[in-house]
């Protein structure tokens, strides 16, 4: 059986468990999905509506009202033996928890896979993506966390049993304190179908604003590059790359960004890559479907009234 820890933010599932659920389901067996979360009754069952879910497992507590790691690894490790498989999508919140558990189950993981050769074999990018490796693990327990990129979501059509589970005690090695949010109308970075990303080439933080209007125009999200959210121009949220997000859109276009290996390692599997660089020698030339070698601010106005028409 093959454990998948679910994303969640008690009122929704985070579309990145589908993706967990896909890569779960290469690997052959039964999958059981774990909601842990506080009040988050509807989320098990819209884990349960999904294909190929055998069972929802429950574990509904204060404890797991903030979904803090030090609380979550440790349920996940008291159950952990029961599968041969405990998979997560390699997000924020999955490279938190998983090697945390994986420590406390004194379990092997392998990181971020990107294909399922079979059950005990992955392959995974290593080096920022220039080398693939494939890792073959024949533990009788594996943790393992996938690029969701590299994998499509799981259909719905599922009608999975939810069981309670009970709930680990508080490790008291943590306290939530507060959390700050940016309300945005666009879509969230890694499920957004188009992504505008802009880099250092646009000098300030108030020069980078101006994407925004493209953005609109294309109903997309917002990205960066390491060296734009470096330079202060954006939070950190925005950063698209080996240290940031993995996105693969439907289109990718990139405005001031030269394409250093970190930045191309988060956004390499976009559908159809456009690219805006004033210096024809940038490296992201060399991955782009399409290619324009000007400044932003000759090309961008002329883009936005291009898609005005």
């Amino acid at each position: 059986m093959i454990l998948v820890l679910a994303e969640h933010n008690h009122k929704a599932l985070h579309p990145a468990t589908k993706h967990a659920v896909s890569a779960a389901a290469q690997m052959g067996g039964d999958i059981v999905v774990l909601v842990a979360g506080s009040g988050c009754d509807g989320v098990a069952k819209e884990a349960a509506a999904l294909a190929g879910v055998s069972k929802v497992l429950l574990a509904d507590n204060a404890v797991y009202a903030h979904q803090l790691a030090e609380n979550v690894a440790p349920l996940i490790a008291s159950i952990a033996k029961n599968y041969s498989r405990v998979v997560a999508t390699a997000t924020t919140t999955g490279k938190d928890v998983m090697p945390r558990a994986a420590a406390l189950a004194d379990c092997a993981q392998v990181s971020e896979i990107t294909k399922v050769v079979s059950a005990d074999t992955f392959v995974r990018p290593i080096y920022a993506g220039n080398v693939l490796e494939t890792v073959q693990c024949a533990d009788a327990t594996l943790f393992v966390t996938v690029r969701q990129t590299a994998f499509s979501p799981c259909a719905a059509g599922g009608n999975a049993a939810v069981e309670p589970i009970a709930a680990t005690a508080d490790a008291g090695l943590s306290s939530f304190v507060s959390v700050t949010e940016v309300a945005s109308e666009r879509p969230e970075l890694t499920a957004a179908r188009i992504v505008v990303s802009g880099g250092r080439g646009f000098g300030s933080a108030e020069n980078f604003k101006k994407l925004e209007k493209l953005a609109d125009m294309l109903g997309a999200a917002i990205g960066a590059s390491r060296a734009a959210v470096d330079a202060g121009y954006v939070p950190n949220d925005y950063q698209v790359g080996q240290t940031g997000k993995n996105v693969a859109p439907d289109l990718y276009i990139a405005i001031g960004i030269s394409g250093a290996i970190q930045h191309l390692a988060g956004m390499k599997d976009s559908k159809v890559i456009v690219a805006i660089n004033k210096d024809e020698n940038a490296p992201i030339f060399e991955l782009a479907d399409y290619g324009l070698v000007a400044d932003w601010q000759t090309a961008l106005p002329e883009l936005e009234a291009a898609l005005a028409k």
